[in-house]
């Protein structure tokens, strides 16, 4: 009964507060209650009768919670017994009486720690500062401990809500034959949730009970406390002053960016090791494709499978990884600019504007033919049209560096349509990403507010012409104006030293970069102005500034690919390995024959014999598919299952470029220009 003794003393000790009036005589009313809980007072007789009922009440419950769980014991063992049920059904039904088993346990036991709180604090001197920090300490762990099982037990209601609905969807299939694509989007379905438990770290579930792991809103995992043999004390674990890990219930990981104290420097060395990693890996695999005739591109893909998820799982900062290898997609494309002279566009501007929109129509108008038959939504079937329309500008440019030029008069060299159609196509991306928010609300409106949204699109895509009107009409001020004294003023300054060069030069990409994307034009279509504008500058020009940009370009283009490489999933790709080669080969022949057909129409007969190398270089997906997949996904338009199916295709098809892109130059290029072009 010793929980009426304490209920007793807390009806003592409200009774007399309620009725103080004045603040002098608070010190004596608590020595009285003190005097009281220590025996030396009298207890008050009228409250004995509420804290026996009180006591029966609680006896009760506890007599009625044992019972209850002498039958869930029961009934999960009839659970188990039962022949009839599957064992989908049965892990759902035994899941649920055990999370009710605990809930009851965990009920119980709050109950008697509000009990023993009590007790801490009525035997406690309420002068003691350190003694009620002490109670205030615990009570705090026993927040974190609670928060931490709710947590727990969140998780397998989750669990058991899935179990649930495999139950449910087992029960549909036996019902009802389900279509073709209902059978594949299953299959891939299953695949990928094999893919998610073997790829998913659970670092939230593992660390709760690490030394130095605080709960709060997060896990924060200490670098110094993640070795078990230092013996630091906590307060220096306090005021360490290295990185943290934080990460939530989610299993997202995140490291500091910003530290309170700024005065300190401090460093990522997560990053600094993923960089060192990937570029130590980076040179067996290089050298190893290059053994074999595959291009290097395609050993530092390899080694960011090796190092990704699906492997060792040895980078930490993957989005830190994924962020540094953009850069070298703008300075591969600044280089691409800088080989590809305004003069070299007006020859080909018609045929680089018409055929990327003839193409991405024809592509959208086949993928909602195909969305018709299958009974997808037009909003997903226009997405993924889209999507599979682009083509990998890096891909393409390292496949022609170094590549003839035709140089005969009248010709159309298939290096600058080429290139031509892949800007068209990165300032279609920039369009398409303007349009994305629009799409997603399309999708969710009614038939009724069709015309606002279409009409909304117009007016998007009036906007994203104007801007390019713009864009266009700096750069020509640009170019007569500037560009030329830049250019005067750094080489006189760079004399003997060619820091000022490459940093004058990487100054105007970003200049250029931050222009495009301010009026909403694709950050990539900056830096391919960029270059072109310095390449109107002469070939000397030229020269001098590729040969200083070359070195910096290789090692981002190291850390692109193999930042694409993190998100190849070979066992994704081993479990749909038949039904992503027959989508990857249907994907590539289909944009093939498309473009082959585009051209047909659009370039000059004295040029047609180029349409199959173009073809060729544009007959893949671009990896920017990744970046709309995983917005899309986020957004809701496309499923968990089509966004892997959009990736591995990618991945696939990036992998069948070279084999196709040599096809095309050892049938269609003249003998002796065969080496530079492959």
């Amino acid at each position: 009964m010793k929980a009426t003794g304490f209920i007793s003393l807390w009806t003592l000790v409200s009774l007399p507060c309620g009725q103080l009036a004045n603040p002098a005589e608070h010190e004596d009313v608590v020595k009285h209650a003190i005097k009281l809980h220590r025996g030396k007072g009298a207890v008050i007789a009228q409250r004995k009768q509420w804290v026996l009922e009180s006591c029966r009440k609680l006896s009760g419950l506890l007599r009625q919670k044992n019972v209850v769980l002498n039958k869930l014991k029961n009934a999960i063992r009839a659970v188990e017994k039962d022949a009839g049920l599957s064992d989908e059904e049965k892990l759902f039904q035994v899941h649920t009486f055990e999370i009710f088993q605990k809930e009851l346990n965990e009920s119980e036991n709050s109950v008697f720690q509000a009990i023993h709180g009590l007790q801490r604090a009525l035997q406690g001197d309420y002068k003691d500062v350190v003694n009620m920090k002490e109670s205030s300490r615990q009570r705090l762990e026993a927040l974190r401990e609670a928060a931490i099982k709710e947590e727990m037990e969140y998780v397998e209601l989750l669990a058991a809500e899935k179990h649930q609905v495999e139950a449910l969807k087992n029960m549909q299939h036996q019902n009802k034959s389900l279509s073709m694509l209902d059978e594949i989007l299953e299959d891939v379905r299953k695949a990928a949730d094999r893919l998610e438990e073997e790829i998913e770290e659970h670092a939230f579930d593992d660390n709760k009970s690490v030394r130095g792991v605080n709960f709060e809103a997060v896990l924060r995992v200490e670098e110094d406390e993640a070795n078990s043999k230092r013996n630091a004390s906590k307060r220096e674990v306090e005021d360490d002053l290295g990185l943290s890990m934080l990460i939530d219930s989610q299993n997202n990981q995140y490291i500091l960016t910003k530290p309170r104290d700024s005065t300190i420097p401090r460093a990522d060395h997560h990053f600094i090791k993923d960089i060192v990693t990937i570029g130590m890996l980076s040179l067996p695999c290089g050298w190893l494709c290059t053994t074999i005739g595959l291009p290097t591109m395609f050993g530092y893909i390899i080694c960011g499978v090796l190092l990704g998820p699906s492997g060792l799982n040895s980078i930490k900062s993957i989005v830190q990884v994924e962020t540094l290898g953009e850069f070298g997609v703008f300075f591969t494309l600044f280089l691409v600019g800088l080989e590809f002279s305004p003069e070299r566009l007006r020859k080909v501007w018609k045929i680089s504007l018409q055929g990327p929109c003839y193409m991405t129509v024809l592509m959208i108008a086949f993928g909602l033919l195909w969305g018709h038959l299958l009974q997808i939504r037009p909003t997903q079937s226009v997405f993924i049209s889209t999507c599979l329309s682009l083509s990998s500008t890096p891909l393409v440019s390292r496949f022609l560096a170094g590549s003839v030029r035709g140089d005969k008069e009248g010709d159309i060299d298939y290096s600058s349509v080429l290139l031509g159609m892949l800007v068209m196509q990165d300032v279609q991306l920039g369009l398409f990403i303007a349009v994305m928010p629009t799409l997603i609300q399309a999708g969710m409106s009614t038939y009724s507010s069709i015309f606002k949204e279409i009409l909304r699109i117009l007016i998007l895509i009036g906007q994203i012409l104007f801007s390019l009107a713009a864009v266009f009409l700096i750069c020509l001020v640009i170019k007569t104006y500037l560009i030329g004294p830049y250019y005067r003023k750094l080489h006189a300054e760079s004399k003997g030293n060619k820091e000022i060069l490459i940093l004058g030069i990487t100054a105007f990409i970003f200049l250029m970069l931050t222009i495009t994307e301010l009026l909403d034009v694709s950050m990539e279509l900056g830096c391919f102005l960029a270059g072109a504008l310095i390449s109107s500058q002469g070939h000397m020009v030229t020269e001098e500034i590729m040969s200083c940009i070359e070195p910096i370009r290789d090692f981002l283009a190291i850390i692109f690919f193999a930042s694409i490489g993190l998100h190849v999933f070979p066992t994704f790709v081993i479990y749909e390995l038949t039904v992503l080669l027959f989508l990857t080969l249907s994907v590539v022949i289909m944009k093939f024959v498309l473009a082959v057909l585009v051209l047909s129409l659009i370039l000059p007969k004295t040029s047609q014999y180029i349409k199959w190398i173009v073809s060729a270089g544009l007959a893949q997906v671009s990896e920017f598919s990744f970046v709309l997949g995983s917005r899309a996904r986020r957004a809701g338009i496309i499923s968990r299952e089509v966004y892997l199916l959009i990736l591995s295709v990618t991945t696939l098809s990036l992998l069948l470029a070279p084999a196709l892109w040599r096809a095309a130059i050892m049938k269609c290029v003249p003998r002796p220009e065969r080496r530079s072009s492959t």
